[in-house]
């Protein structure tokens, strides 16, 4: 298999990350046969620094000519000061709309051996295993106008919150279609009691409803679903919401694993490549301290290898070297604990490349990959 991939490493800690996970794909090629060509492009406070645009014309097309898309992070205090179309974060929301990535899945997993990392009870987290779909290019996000004001003579500010029916219904059946393979649960996320849209919303979600009738439905305000998180968050199975209740909730649910640095991402769109990315920031004040943990991203690579490529074995191998590495006590700074084995980021990668070497070795021989 031969594929091109687009890697937009960006701002902050993205480059250190985005580096461990393309050789984590680079072992994947050599070992199975694939070929994959990695062609770069400028993003975030990067791009604005060298050509003055936060997402230049030229990573635009780059990306749309290749077979998916790799993303460190962006932004950053250095570019706090700049005005509203010049900020790195303007890149992020462009390249959603450029590529139509319409849906977020962020899945959450429970790791046994990082227990101890979580500040909540084993009982509580334990066998967690849920999947949020948030919508991506809607919503206040996108809405207009976003912009100061005056009114009465004071200084005043709008944003809008704009959706089309249409918007609603394809990450509404996409959530329902992940259900239906998955344990067969949707929970749909929204504010239904004070906003028009969030009515809109729940009336989309029953419609969809009907055309699964193996699926459960179920509607929860985002004010409860934020505490159910963390109360009880194995109730949960598909949670779908809006772009800006899931930006939040899904960056809470990374508690439960007890970093954004073990968060993995994939953006999906209806006519182009999908994009990979940790859900993690650009942590400026960890960068170049080689302390940031690359799991995440790592894991976003293998939904790539899954859903892109199709490669789903060559993807649940490297999901198991990340959990065999978590398993002998291999801890970045963010997830360290008592009693662990310290490492850094390029220490994380080796051990991840090493066991998926040694794990690749043994299926070989047993005749178990084909």
């Amino acid at each position: 298999m031969k594929k091109r991939i687009a890697v937009l490493p960006g701002d902050g800690i993205g480059k250190e990350v985005v580096k461990g996970a393309i050789e984590i794909l680079q072992v994947v090629g050599e070992r199975f046969g694939h070929q994959f060509e990695f062609r770069y492009g400028k993003i975030g406070g990067e791009a604005i620094d060298t050509v003055g645009n936060p997402l230049p014309d030229e990573t635009i097309e780059l990306c749309k000519q290749s077979d998916a898309v790799l993303l460190g992070a962006v932004g950053g205090p250095k570019w706090e000061s700049q005005p509203v179309h010049l900020r790195p974060e303007r890149g992020l929301l462009k390249i959603r709309k450029e590529l139509n990535l319409y849906a977020n899945l962020r899945p959450t997993s429970y790791y046994s051996s990082l227990v101890d990392s979580s500040p909540l009870r084993q009982e509580v987290i334990e066998d967690v295993d849920m999947l949020m779909v948030r919508e991506l290019t809607g919503g206040l996000y996108f809405g207009k106008p976003s912009e100061r004001t005056q009114k009465n003579g004071e200084e005043a500010v709008v944003d809008t919150l704009f959706y089309q029916k249409d918007e609603m219904l394809r990450v509404m059946k996409l959530a329902f279609q992940l259900a239906a393979e998955r344990r067969g649960k949707v929970t749909s996320v929204d504010k239904a009691n004070v906003l028009e849209s969030s009515r809109m919303w729940r009336e989309v979600a029953e419609e969809v409803a009907k055309d699964y009738p193996h699926v459960t439905l179920e509607h929860m305000l985002v004010d409860n679903a934020a505490m159910q998180l963390i109360k009880k968050p194995k109730q949960f199975d598909v949670v779908v919401t809006e772009n800006l209740f899931g930006d939040i909730l899904s960056d809470e649910a990374s508690v439960l694993t007890g970093s954004l640095g073990m968060l993995p991402s994939a953006s999906l769109s209806e006519n182009g490549p999908y994009l990979y990315e940790p859900i993690h920031g650009s942590a400026p004040d960890i960068e170049g301290k080689n302390i940031a943990n690359p799991i995440a991203t790592i894991l976003s690579a293998a939904m790539m290898l899954r859903l892109s490529f199709g490669l789903k074995e060559e993807a649940k191998a490297i999901e198991n070297a990340v959990n065999q590495v978590l398993d002998m006590g291999y801890r970045t700074k963010d997830i360290m604990a008592f009693g662990k084995k310290p490492a850094s980021t390029t220490e994380m990668v080796e051990e991840i490349k090493a066991t998926f070497l040694d794990n690749e070795a043994i299926m070989n021989i047993m005749g178990a990959y084909a």
